[in-house]
């Protein structure tokens, strides 16, 4: 199992996940480069790397989170004999919202990065599950401190362009999207009802009650959604 990240591109929000999913994969996290130049078929070129040391050649499973699950898409298409399965979380087949995109990426070019640590926690009623332990979310906020400022705004530019809409039904192998219905992010629930129509192996899931940074929270328990998936199959 490769775990792909978000626009961040640190891989934090998965960490409490990891190891639950341990006791069932062999997990390996894929981390986003960080130069400020990169384009998606870059990333997609970065995670077959990732993918050919995780697995020897054969197929794996995919989990990807918001951009991540932009990019594990990406991949699939790019190269469908190496991946056996996808699961994709809170993510989409285009930005509709293009004037958020374009504010954010011209915020985040202009914002002093050292003040990037507030405006998270400033957002942070938005991103989290509102009823996810302050602990939590303070672990969250000290591990995002690794991201960079090159990587993200690179991939807000990647966005503008990115759009799978007519791709979709291309995707040969099973896909379980993942959606929490209080992302106020990414509309996560209409995006994955699409997907899921477009996407010919497609299972859609919600997560009731929970925000776009879900997989920190005390009742997620990823390994446990995909034995259910699984069994459901």
């Amino acid at each position: 199992m490769v775990l792909v990240p978000g626009i961040d591109g640190t891989g934090v929000a998965f960490h409490r996940q990891v190891p639950l999913l341990e006791r069932d994969y062999s997990v390996m996290m894929h981390r986003l480069r960080d130069d400020s130049t990169h384009r998606m078929p870059d990333l997609i070129d970065d995670l077959r790397i990732t993918v050919d040391a995780a697995s020897n050649g054969g197929p794996v499973t995919l989990v990807g989170e918001s951009f991540g699950g932009a990019l594990s898409l990406s991949f699939a298409l790019a190269h469908p004999e190496r991946v056996r399965r996808l699961v994709i979380l809170n993510s989409f087949a285009r930005f509709d919202s293009q004037a958020r995109l374009w504010l954010a990426y011209h915020l985040t070019r202009a914002m002093p990065w050292r003040l990037m640590p507030l405006a998270r926690r400033m957002s942070a009623w938005r991103m989290h599950s509102p009823h996810t332990d302050r602990s939590e979310i303070e672990i969250y906020q000290q591990l995002m401190r690794t991201a960079k400022k090159g990587g993200l705004v690179a991939r807000l530019r990647i966005l503008r362009d990115y759009d799978l809409r007519d791709r979709l039904p291309l995707i040969e192998a099973p896909v379980l999207f993942l959606a929490a219905d209080r992302d106020h992010l990414v509309p996560s629930v209409q995006q994955a009802r699409l997907m899921g129509r477009l996407t010919p192996r497609a299972t859609v899931r919600i997560l009731d009650g929970h925000g776009h940074v879900c997989l920190i929270n005390q009742e997620i328990d990823l390994a446990k959604i995909l034995d259910e998936w699984t069994a459901g199959a």
